[in-house]
C-alpha cells in the first residue's frame, strides 16, 4: 500500500506526531488550532499573502494558555502536565513554584510567605529533577546554622518573566537526565526564532500585609517596586534573533512565630529518663509515651528581599538545515532578616509541678506548669541574617538536520549555584539577652496557639543582660558541567529511533564555621548594659489571627533589643570580639564530586490501526562515580557553659576522602491508544534514580558543637550510598470532549527500594572526658545537692574547685548563681555520642490516583480548572516509637480550584490551592521526633484589564484569605511552629512598545 508522502499524518482528524518531537509538536499545535482555541488570534504582519502559505498566529488569553497545556498532555509521550505563557512575558504567577502547584500531584513547601520547592506525587524536592531548556540545574542553599544537604532546586531564584512554558514529565523518559522519581521538570525560557517580536516593559508596586504586623523597627518600605523589561526580535529575513529579558524586585514582608523550635523531649511513660515529670504529674495509664518542650518561644522576623534576573540568547541559522542557540542566564537573590524573641527555657520536665495530658497511647501536654527554687530567665533575643544566592548558567545548543531522516543536536553548558553570607556578621548572628526574674510559668497548649503565662515580674530593661550568642558564617556551592549528543533517525512513516550520549561532572562544596559563646547565664551584669538599648512592647497584637493568641493570662510583655547597640557593649563587657563576629575560616568543609556518563536509545512506533497506538520501548545507562572529602574539625574535649549544655571544643581541623560508585540500567515503556476520537488511554513504565542528599555521602565524620548531659550526637557520611531506585507504573484514561475542556483519571504506583536511613551507632570519639556525672559532679551530689539540681552542683563546683581541672568561675549572675565553665578531666567518663551514618536499609511503595477536570462554558468567556491527587505510602512515622524510623516525607493528598472569566479587555481568575497534612521532617532539633505540617489551603487571584493594544493594568492579591501555617510534633498540641503572615497585593501595569 502506497504510504503518504506528507510528514503530517491524520488520526481522527488530529495529527500524529512522531514520537520523541514533543517540541515540533507543539509549534504544529499553535498553527492548528491556535484560532480556533484562542480567545484572540491575530496574523503576524509579516505571514505570507500567498493564499496556500500557513499563515504565522499568535495565541494569546488564559483559555489559549489551559488549552495549549491540555494539547500538551494529550499529545505528550507518557504522562506530561505543563503551564504554558499566553505570551513572551506574561507567565500566569509571578513564582514559578506557585504556578506549579496547580499541576495535579504538585505540592509546595513555602518560605518566607512564597512558593520554593516542590514535591510531586508525594515524592520531595531531593528527588524531583530540574532542568533549564534540557539542562540539568545545580542548586544551592543555606540553613540557619550550616549549609544545606538538599539536592532541591528553589524556584524562588527565578522571576517568571522571561519563562515561556514548563513541563512536568511524571513517568520516565529516557532522554532525560537520571535522578527525578517524583518527576522531570523542564523551565523553558523565551527563544526569539519562531516567536513573535515583542518589546515590553512592566512595573508593580507590591504591598505585603504581613509587614505592617511587625514591630517597628523590623518594618521595610510598605511598598516595593518590581521591574521587569522583554525583549525579542528577529533579523536577517529570520535567521538571527535576540532575545533580552530583566527583572529587578524587591520586597519588604514579615512572619510571626509562636512554638518550640528546639524540639520536644519523647519518654516512655513509667521511665525516669532525663527530662521526665515526677509520677505525680505524668500523664494516665492508657498512656505509652508522653513529650516535653525545651523552649517555649515567639519570634517576630523582618524580611528584606532583593531579586535580580536576567537572560540573554542570541539565535542564528547560518544555513536552512542548521541552528545554534547561545543563551546566559543570571539569578541573585539577597534575604536579609532581623528577629527579636522571647522565650522561657526549661528543663524539658524536671521541674514540672502541674500538668495535663492529651490521651494516650502518644500524650503532649495541654496545661504545664514548672516552678524554681532558684529564678530562672526570661530569655528576649536579638539576630540578624543575610544570605545571598546567586545562580549562572552559559550554554550552546546546535540542531543539525543532516537529511530528511537524520537529526542532530549538540548541547553544552556549565552552571553554577552559590550560596553565603552576606553581612561582616556572616549568614546568621544570635544574640541572647535575658533577665533572670522568672520564678515559674505556665504554657496551655490547648490550642493553636501556645500561650506562655510568666511569674517573676514585669520585664524591666535595668535587669537586662546580654547572654550567650552564635555567629554563623555557612556556604554552598554546586557547579554542573554537562554535554549531550542527542539524535533522531526516521525509520520510515511510522517509526524512528532517538538516541543520545551524555556527559555530566557535578562539583558541590558545603562549608561553614561557628563561633558559639556559652554565656547563658550572662555575659558582665545588667548595669553595664545601656536601658535604652531595650525598648518595650506588648505580644499579643503581632499574633491577632492565631487561635488561643485573645487569652488573657498570656504574658503580654516584651523587650526588643537593639543588636547592633547590644553587640557592641557584649565586646566591651568580655573583650573578646572574636566572639561577635563570625569566622573567616570553615572548620567544616565537604567537597562532593560525582562524574557520571549515560547512554539512550528509544524506539518509536506508530500503529495505524483500527484503533490509533503509539509505542516507545527505551533504555538509558547511567554510571556515577563518588570522590568525596571532608575537611572536619578534631574534638578536643568537652565544657560544661552553663546549666543544660555542653560545648565540644576542636582543633585544627583535618581532611579525609572516601569513593564510591553505581550504574543503573534504567529501562521505559510508553502505550497510548485513542478509544475514540475523544478517548485516550495510556500506560506507561519506567525504571528511576533519586540520587543521595549531598550530606549523606561526605567523606568524614561531623561531631555536634553542642551536646547535653547524656551525650553528644554527630554524623559520618556514606559515598558508597546507592541511589534510590524506583519502578513507577502509571495508568490513565484522557477524555477530550469540547474545546480546551477534558476530564481524566489517573493511577500510578511507585515500588520504591534503597531508602536511605540514619543507622545510628553509638561511639566514644577521640575518648572526650565530660563533668556530666564526673568527679566533681559526684562530691557535690555527696555533700548535699540532687542528683539533678544542677544549679546547686555547679555553684558548689565552682565555690570549692575553682582553678582546679579546667573549672574557671565567673561573676555571679543577677541571682547569685555562680557562672563560668567547667572541662571535663581525666578520671571523668568518656563522653558517648550517637552518631549518624546513612544506608540503604528500606523499600515500599507508593500510590496514587489524579483526577483532572477543565471545562470551557463555551464562548461565555468562563472557565473552571480542577485537579485533586490522593497519595498513600506504607512508609509512615510510628510516634509510639522513640527509635529512628524510615518515613517518607511530603505525602500528602492536594487539591486545586481555578476559576477564570475574560474577554477582550478583563481577565480574571482566582485560584485555591489546598494540601492536606503532611510528614515534613524527622528531627524537631532535640531527636528523631516527627513534623507534621498541618493542612493548608491559599486563595490567589489575579485581575487584568487591556486598556488599549499596548496598555495592560494589573492586579494581584496572594493568600486572600490569610491562611495560618502550623506545625506539630507527635500530638496536635505539640506545636514546634504557628505562623502568621499576611496577604500580599500587587498593582501593576505592563507596555508593549
Amino acid at each position: 500500500m502506497n504510504k503518504s508522502p506528507s510528514p503530517l499524518r491524520m488520526r481522527n482528524g488530529r495529527p500524529l506526531f512522531r514520537l520523541g518531537t514533543l517540541a515540533a509538536a507543539c509549534a504544529l499545535l499553535v498553527a492548528e488550532s491556535g484560532g480556533a482555541y484562542a480567545q484572540q488570534a491575530t496574523v503576524a504582519p509579516q505571514a505570507a499573502t500567498d493564499s496556500g502559505a500557513l499563515q504565522a498566529v499568535t495565541v494569546t488569553g488564559i483559555r489559549a494558555s489551559l488549552s495549549s497545556a491540555m494539547d500538551l498532555k494529550r499529545d505528550g509521550q507518557g504522562v506530561v502536565d505543563g503551564i504554558n505563557a499566553e505570551e513572551i512575558g506574561k507567565f500566569p504567577d509571578t513564582n514559578l513554584a506557585e504556578s506549579l502547584q496547580r499541576i495535579s500531584g504538585v505540592s509546595i513547601d513555602r518560605s518566607i510567605g512564597e512558593g520554593s520547592k516542590v514535591t510531586v506525587r508525594g515524592v520531595g524536592p531531593d528527588f524531583n529533577m530540574v532542568l533549564l531548556n534540557g539542562r540539568q540545574m545545580p542548586a544551592s542553599t543555606l540553613l540557619d546554622t550550616a549549609a544545606s544537604n538538599s539536592r532541591a532546586f528553589d524556584f524562588a531564584n527565578l522571576a517568571s518573566e522571561s519563562i515561556s512554558g514548563i513541563e512536568v514529565y511524571k513517568t520516565s523518559r529516557s532522554s532525560t537526565p537520571a535522578g527525578g522519581i517524583g518527576a522531570t521538570i523542564n523551565i523553558k525560557t523565551a527563544r526569539p526564532l519562531g516567536s513573535p517580536s515583542v518589546a515590553s516593559i512592566g512595573f508593580k508596586e507590591v504591598l505585603d500585609t504581613s509587614n505592617s504586623n511587625l514591630p517597628s523597627h523590623l518594618q521595610g518600605k510598605n511598598l516595593t517596586p518590581e521591574i521587569s523589561g522583554i525583549y525579542s526580535d528577529t533579523f536577517a529575513d529570520g535567521k538571527f534573533g535576540i532575545a533580552i529579558s530583566a527583572s529587578h524586585q524587591e520586597r519588604s514582608l514579615g512572619y510571626n512565630q509562636a512554638g518550640v523550635p528546639n524540639g520536644w523531649r519523647a519518654i516512655n511513660a513509667g521511665s525516669n529518663d532525663w527530662g521526665s515529670v515526677s509520677n505525680a504529674n505524668r500523664p494516665g495509664s492508657d498512656v505509652n509515651l508522653y513529650s516535653t518542650p525545651q523552649n517555649p518561644n515567639y519570634s517576630m522576623t523582618g524580611v528584606q528581599r532583593q531579586r535580580d534576573n536576567g537572560q540573554l540568547t542570541l539565535q542564528f541559522v547560518p544555513v536552512t538545515d542548521v541552528k545554534a542557540t547561545v543563551d546566559y542566564t543570571y539569578s541573585r537573590n539577597k534575604v536579609q532578616s532581623k528577629r527579636n524573641d522571647l522565650g522561657v527555657w526549661q528543663n524539658f520536665g524536671g521541674d514540672v509541678t502541674r500538668a495535663t495530658w492529651t490521651p494516650g497511647p502518644v500524650a503532649g501536654p495541654l496545661i504545664y506548669t514548672e516552678t524554681y527554687a532558684n529564678a530562672g530567665d526570661i530569655a528576649m533575643g536579638a539576630a540578624e541574617f543575610a544570605t545571598k544566592n546567586e545562580n549562572k548558567s552559559t550554554g550552546v545548543n546546535v540542531e543539525w538536520k543532516v537529511s530528511d531522516r537524520l537529526k542532530l543536536e549538540f548541547d553544552t553548558h556549565r552552571s553554577s549555584a552559590e550560596s553565603g553570607a552576606d553581612s561582616p556578621y556572616g549568614s546568621s548572628a544570635v544574640l541572647g539577652g535575658a533577665q533572670f526574674t522568672r520564678t515559674g510559668n505556665t504554657i496551655d497548649f490547648s490550642r493553636d496557639f501556645p500561650v506562655i503565662s510568666i511569674s517573676g515580674g514585669d520585664v524591666d530593661p535595668s535587669k537586662m543582660m546580654v547572654t550567650g550568642s552564635s555567629f554563623r558564617n555557612s556556604y554552598m556551592l554546586s557547579k554542573v558541567d554537562q554535554t549531550q549528543v542527542k539524535g533522531a533517525f526516521k525509520i520510515d512513516e511510522d517509526s524512528g529511533l532517538n538516541f543520545g550520549l551524555s556527559s555530566t561532572r557535578v562539583d558541590n562544596r558545603s562549608a561553614y564555621a561557628n563561633v558559639d559563646n556559652g554565656s547563658w547565664g550572662g555575659q558582665g551584669a545588667p548595669a553595664n548594659y545601656a536601658d535604652g538599648s531595650w525598648r518595650r512592647d506588648t505580644l499579643r497584637q503581632y499574633f491577632s489571627k492565631i487561635s488561643g493568641s485573645d487569652n488573657p493570662a498570656l504574658f503580654n510583655q516584651i523587650l526588643f533589643g537593639d543588636f547592633t547597640a547590644l553587640r557592641q557593649q557584649a565586646i566591651a563587657q568580655s573583650g573578646r570580639p572574636d566572639w561577635y563576629q563570625a569566622p573567616t575560616e570553615f572548620t567544616t568543609d565537604r567537597r562532593v564530586t560525582e562524574k557520571s556518563m549515560s547512554g539512550y536509545i528509544q524506539y518509536n512506533k506508530d500503529w495505524d490501526t483500527a484503533l490509533p497506538m503509539r509505542s516507545a520501548i527505551g533504555v538509558r545507562y547511567e554510571k556515577t562515580d563518588v570522590v568525596s572529602s571532608a575537611l572536619v574539625p578534631t574534638a578536643t574535649g568537652i565544657v560544661w557553659g552553663s546549666n543544660n549544655e555542653y560545648t565540644v571544643q576542636f582543633g585544627a581541623p583535618g581532611f579525609t576522602t572516601l569513593e564510591g560508585s553505581y550504574s543503573y540500567l534504567l529501562p521505559s515503556l510508553d502505550y497510548d491508544v485513542d478509544l475514540s476520537k475523544d478517548l485516550k488511554f495510556r500506560a506507561s513504565y519506567g525504571e528511576t534514580i533519586g540520587r543521595p542528599g549531598w550530606g549523606d555521602i561526605q567523606g568524614g565524620q561531623t561531631l555536634d558543637g553542642l551536646a547535653r548531659v547524656y551525650g553528644g550526637t554527630g554524623g559520618q557520611g556514606n559515598p558508597d550510598l546507592k541511589p534510590l531506585k524506583s519502578k513507577n507504573i502509571d495508568l490513565s484514561l484522557e477524555w477530550y470532549y469540547a474545546k480546551g475542556s477534558f476530564a481524566s483519571i489517573g493511577y500510578f504506583r511507585k515500588a520504591i527500594e534503597n531508602y536511605i536511613g540514619n543507622a545510628q551507632v553509638t561511639a566514644t570519639p577521640f575518648n572526650l572526658r565530660t563533668p556530666a556525672n564526673g568527679l566533681f559532679w559526684n562530691e557535690a551530689v555527696a555533700k548535699g545537692c540532687g542528683a539533678t539540681d544542677i544549679t546547686c552542683i555547679r555553684n558548689y563546683i565552682f565555690k570549692n574547685k575553682n582553678g582546679q581541672q579546667g573549672v574557671v568561675r565567673g561573676p555571679d549572675d543577677a541571682n547569685g548563681n555562680q557562672t563560668g565553665t567547667i572541662a571535663g578531666q581525666a578520671g571523668d567518663p568518656i563522653a558517648t555520642f550517637l552518631i549518624n551514618t546513612p544506608s540503604n536499609q528500606k523499600s515500599d511503595t507508593l500510590t496514587g490516583w489524579e483526577l483532572n477536570v477543565q471545562h470551557m462554558f463555551g464562548n461565555s468567556g468562563f472557565g473552571v480548572s480542577s485537579n485533586y491527587t490522593k497519595v498513600g505510602s506504607g512508609l509512615k512515622f510510628d510516634n509510639s516509637q522513640t527509635t529512628e524510623q524510615f518515613a517518607l516525607l511530603g505525602v500528602s493528598d492536594s487539591a486545586n480550584l481555578v476559576g477564570f472569566y475574560e474577554n477582550d479587555k478583563w481577565s480574571v481568575r482566582a485560584a485555591y490551592n489546598w494540601r492536606g497534612e503532611f510528614l515534613s521532617g524527622l528531627n524537631d532539633g532535640s531527636g528523631a521526633n516527627p513534623l507534621y505540617t498541618e493542612a493548608y489551603g491559599q486563595l490567589d487571584m489575579n485581575v487584568s484589564y487591556k486598556w488599549n493594544k499596548n496598555l495592560s493594568l494589573q492586579f494581584e492579591a496572594i493568600n486572600l484569605n490569610d491562611g495560618i501555617q502550623r506545625l506539630h510534633g507527635r500530638s496536635q498540641s505539640q506545636v514546634n511552629y504557628v505562623t502568621q503572615t499576611g496577604p500580599r497585593y500587587m498593582f501593576g501595569l505592563r507596555y508593549k512598545l
